[in-house]
Formats: structure tokens, C-alpha cells, sequence
């Protein structure tokens, strides 16, 4: 819950009993006037939908357009639609029932043909079993990637060479890009932030690696214009303000290959304090432009006052650390380095020097 500069209280959160959003019809719903409601397995997103509806309230992840995540054909046409790079890729649509050739180095369907290795991913965006097929001249087989089961997230067989183009089914087939052991995963807050981190590609060896916390490993990253540029057509166009997606950097270019709507780092208090930031932010300016006019800052501080400089070197080390140390932690985190550098290597000046005794000179 934040707080004004005087102390008070401004948002009151409900959380929807599971017992209410199942069983209970949306006009017996709790009253609220911001909504953040995202699907999951078993949520009812009809029911939120409807709700919405009836009540209106200020919505941060549009409910109707979460189902587009629901289809990766419709994801990657609405990338496209957006002028967003995605890797090269052929819908297998089985019903239409095209023709495919499948050979030891390529696939070919309806005429359009990818090289091995390849990515086959299923058209439901939340079916994640993807597996990629290589050539013969990498040794041939596939590997099956999955959500992470302990320490692993893919398995290779060294024997399974056959897409499952013909089990009447509908997949997505794409180039396999190479990014040099990594994927990149971006978590958007409005159209304006995005934190970004890299983690080990799961194509590697499927191992995944832990830090101390027993999280999956991941360094932020910083991302260039264009990328920033990307997060910001994907959030308007899926109207997702907290949108989490997967970007590939191959070959100095940055392709998108997923788009998973709401997502949240896991470990990261920089990104929660932002985003809590950033969530007051967007609701006041929703829902009560004049408060949020009359303390745009809420209590805490973003910056140290400038009479915080008047005082002892111990008193202002102390506010320092009370303002960066996150809280509840005893360790702080790095947020940037700043170095001021001169290059060591000078091109020689083109200039001869010689003694002269000549009355002109």
C-alpha cells in the first residue's frame, strides 16, 4: 500500500476470493475501481470480461486482448502488423491439410521451405513444448524443450529425426537463430520501462542454472533504442501494461519470438519498486488525476533534499544508505557504473621539427 506525503493510505487492495470468481455471478463480485486480472490455468477470463463490463473499472491488462496470446499464429500477425522482427517462420495450418516434404535438411510446406535446424512450436500459447530439429550434417535428432522440471529444461534424442508435421495437428515452423547461448526475457511496465535480463539459452544442454536464491540465473541487460522501440509497439498493441516477452539477438539484429502478456521478474527489488512506481502512477492518473497533481511523489523520496548536504559526512551516509538499501535487505544492488575514460593510443602529430638560424623565420 503507498502513502501520501502526510501519511495517509491511498489504495485500498481486494483480492477475489477463488470461491467468488468461480462459483459467484460477476454482479456479486467485489466493487473496485482499478483491475488487474490475468489468465492462468482455471481462471474464468469470460467472467472477468463480463465484469469488466459492468463495472468499468480501470483495467491495466486489457481482458479481450489477452486472448490473442492464446494463438501464436495471431501474436506473430499482430507482431508483423506492428513492423516488430520476428524470426522467419511457415504455419502448418492442418486444416487445411497442405502438403509437406520433409527431408533430412529441410521442411517444406505449401511451397514455403526452412532449412534445418528449425523450431517447431505448437499454435497454442500455452502449450510449451517446442521442439527443434536439426540436420544431418549437425548429426540429425531433436530436442524437446519444456518448462523447467528441476534442474532441466530440454532433452535431446538423438534418434528422433521426424517432425510431427503429420499427427493432424497445427504448428508454427521457424529458423533457429543463433544467439550465442542466450535468450533475452523483457518485462514492459507501460510504454515507457522495460527491464530486460539474459538467461541460458535452454537449446544449450537444457541445464539450468541456479544462483545462491535457487533462482534461475539471469544479468540485466541494457536494451538499444530499437528495443526499447519494440517494447513499446508490443504494450500498445496487445494493450498489456505489464507484458512480458522473449527477444533473440542474432547477427547485431533483434528478433521477437513470444509474447507472454502479464509477467513479473522474480528477482529483482529495483523492477518491484519501479513498478510500483509506475502502477500508482498509472491508476491516479486514471482514477484521480487532482491527488495524484497534489502529491505526484507519493511519501518516499526519489532524490535526497538539498539540505541533506548540510549535514555530518555519518548523518548523510546513514540517509544514503536508508534511501538505496533495499528494503528488507542488508545487501544493496548496483544499479549502473559510470567511468570516465581517455584512450591510452595518439596518432602521431605529422609535424617535423628543425633548427634554423634564418633572419625571416
Amino acid at each position: 500500500t503507498s502513502f501520501t506525503a502526510d501519511g495517509d493510505p491511498e489504495f485500498r487492495v481486494i483480492f477475489f476470493p477463488e470461491e467468488v470468481i468461480l462459483n459467484e455471478p460477476v454482479d456479486k463480485w467485489p466493487l473496485c475501481e482499478a483491475l488487474i486480472a490475468f489468465f492462468s490455468t482455471g481462471f474464468p477470463l469470460h467472467k472477468a470480461q463480463e465484469y469488466a463490463a459492468l463495472r468499468r473499472p480501470y483495467v491495466l491488462n486489457d481482458l479481450h486482448r489477452q486472448e490473442w496470446l492464446f494463438d501464436r499464429r495471431q501474436v506473430y500477425r499482430i507482431l508483423e502488423a506492428c513492423k516488430v522482427p520476428v524470426p522467419k517462420y511457415v504455419i502448418l495450418n492442418a486444416e487445411d491439410k497442405p502438403h509437406v516434404d520433409e527431408q533430412e535438411d529441410y521442411v517444406e510446406i505449401a511451397g514455403k521451405r526452412l532449412m534445418k535446424p528449425i523450431v517447431e512450436k505448437p499454435i497454442s500459447g500455452e502449450d510449451h513444448n517446442i521442439y527443434i530439429y536439426y540436420p544431418r550434417s549437425l548429426g540429425g535428432g531433436s530436442k524437446r524443450l519444456f518448462r523447467k522440471v528441476g534442474d532441466r529444461s530440454s532433452q535431446f534424442y538423438p534418434d528422433v529425426h521426424a517432425t510431427r508435421a503429420h499427427d493432424g495437428n497445427s504448428y508454427i515452423y521457424e529458423e533457429l537463430l543463433q544467439t550465442e547461448g542466450t535468450d533475452v526475457k523483457v518485462y514492459a511496465v507501460g510504454t515507457e520501462y522495460a527491464h530486460a535480463e539474459a538467461r541460458k539459452s535452454p537449446v544449450i544442454d537444457g541445464k539450468v542454472v541456479r544462483n545462491s536464491r535457487g533462482k534461475e540465473a539471469r544479468y540485466p541487460l541494457i536494451l538499444t533504442a530499437a528495443e526499447k522501440e519494440i517494447s513499446r509497439k508490443i504494450v500498445l498493441a496487445f494493450r498489456q501494461t505489464f507484458c512480458g516477452f522473449d527477444l533473440l539477438r542474432s547477427e547485431g539484429r533483434t528478433y521477437v519470438c513470444d509474447v507472454n502478456g502479464w509477467a513479473f521478474v522474480k528477482d529483482s527489488q529495483k523492477f518491484w519498486t519501479d513498478s510500483a512506481d509506475l502502477l500508482r502512477q498509472y491508476c491516479l492518473d486514471a482514477i484521480a488525476p487532482h491527488h495524484l497533481e497534489r502529491f505526484p511523489q507519493g511519501k518516499r523520496p526519489v532524490c535526497a533534499p538539498a539540505s541533506a548536504f548540510s549535514k555530518s559526512h555519518d548523518d548523510l551516509a546513514k540517509y544514503q544508505q536508508r534511501v538505496v538499501t533495499p528494503s528488507g535487505s542488508s545487501e544493496s544492488e548496483l544499479l549502473c557504473v559510470v567511468a570516465l575514460t581517455r584512450h591510452g593510443d595518439r596518432t602521431p602529430k605529422q609535424k617535423l621539427k628543425m633548427v634554423t638560424r634564418e633572419p625571416s623565420l
